[in-house]
């Protein structure tokens, strides 16, 4: 069982308390996903400036004299705020009464800054010998490298998935939001459940660690094996698929459309459509379309230049084959298949009022003979003020229950 802790919202983790002790991103991330799913997430923060990213931007927005930065905003919602001087004994002191009664801990502090700081493992276990511990780095807790700071983009480049992302070897990119942070954090989280599932069994807690790189390898997928198995080296494909065609971007006359042939039957179904002989030659099945990629595109463009995206879309569509445009994040706020899976929440900040946030993306329900019934949490709290909740937090500790 969660130890006991006031409810604030309504989902599978309510009554569970997470102690969130990280900044910038990566650990952030993880808070904010318990937070979603009915945590209560505390998040300490240093005295004075607080966490890293309340600094980060533009943009800010709100008053000159009470700025506030967006990038704060996107991995602090459902959470409450204590600023500590941990190097002071009463920061300690409060910090020690925090894990005596959390579930979880959250750190991404590099390895040893927390044993300095008079909290190692095997002190914050001594504490509370339920407690999970999530600690993420940047390049994993041993190892010759160890001691390395994390970055997300170093992780993008140094795990390989800056080789992979661009229009070609010349080209390498990285990916366009901070997908090393997320995904550790996104891990973490997936292992503290897991250590949390077992402590009911065990009654113990237990240490999980994960960093960036880890991250990054795990996502792999499909290019890891190629260079594991097949002993090759992939490259950037820019917008093209490495082992499908056609499956991409492609242009039209007024834009691009994106289309995903992934077997042979839809294969079939597109040239039907579009008035292409499938047996083609270099085209008849997808292995030569991969080799003469260019080829393959060349004719399909074509064939696309006579259209505009909507008409080719709905032409697409109608012919049964996966398709779809490229939205800006402006228009994925506004479009009605992402609202229906609460894909953005409204929250009421204290200096900004009402505001609109990237919602959780897990829903829940109970399902039952009269039908489903959803069960996941709609209200929601936006990312607090520095110290906002400082009080509260002290009154509870006092009080013991």
């Amino acid at each position: 069982m969660a130890n006991e802790t006031p409810e604030v919202a309504t989902g599978p983790l309510t009554g569970y308390t997470v102690v969130d002790l990280s900044r910038a991103l990566a650990g952030p991330h993880a808070g904010m996903m318990f937070g979603d799913l009915g945590a209560r997430v505390i998040k300490v923060e240093n005295s004075g400036k607080g966490d890293d990213s309340r600094s980060w931007g533009p943009p800010f927005v709100g008053p000159e004299d009470n700025p506030q930065a967006t990038y704060f905003f996107s991995c602090n919602r459902n959470k409450e705020s204590i600023a500590l001087d941990l190097k002071s004994e009463t920061g300690k002191d409060t910090l020690t009464g925090l894990i005596a009664r959390a579930d979880v801990l959250i750190e991404n502090f590099r390895s040893g800054v927390l044993d300095r700081l008079g909290f190692s493992t095997a002190r914050c276990m001594e504490i509370n010998p339920r407690l999970v511990i999530l600690s993420i780095t940047g390049f994993g807790h041993d190892g010759p490298e160890a001691s390395r700071a994390g970055y997300d983009q170093i992780a993008q480049g140094e795990a390989g998935l800056m080789s992979l992302t661009g229009s070609g070897p010349d080209d390498m990119q990285r990916v366009g939001v901070p997908i090393a942070d997320l995904l550790a954090g996104i891990y973490g989280s997936y292992g503290v459940l897991a250590a949390l599932l077992e402590r009911e069994r065990t009654g113990k807690g237990k240490v999980v660690r994960t960093s960036l790189i880890a991250g990054m390898v795990g996502v792999h997928a499909f290019q890891g094996t190629r260079a594991t198995v097949a002993g090759q080296e992939p490259q950037p494909g820019g917008n093209h698929h490495p082992s499908l065609s056609p499956y991409g971007l492609f242009n039209c006359r007024d834009g691009a459309v994106q289309i995903s042939v992934g077997n042979e039957n839809l294969w079939q179904k597109f040239c039907a459509a579009f008035d292409i002989d499938p047996a083609t030659e270099g085209m008849a099945v997808n292995s030569e379309r991969v080799e003469n990629r260019p080829a393959v595109i060349e004719l399909i463009e074509d064939r696309f230049s006579a259209f505009d995206a909507a008409d080719l879309l709905a032409k697409l569509t109608e012919a049964g084959i996966p398709s779809g445009t490229v939205r800006t994040l402006p228009e994925v706020y506004q479009w009605e298949q992402a609202l229906s899976q609460g894909l953005k929440v409204s929250v009421d900040h204290p200096v900004l009022g009402d505001i609109d946030l990237p919602g959780p993306p897990l829903r829940f329900f109970d399902a039952g003979a009269s039908g489903e019934i959803e069960t996941t949490r709609t209200a929601h709290d936006a990312p607090p003020l520095l110290d906002e909740d400082a009080d509260s937090i002290v009154a509870w500790l006092a009080d013991g229950n």
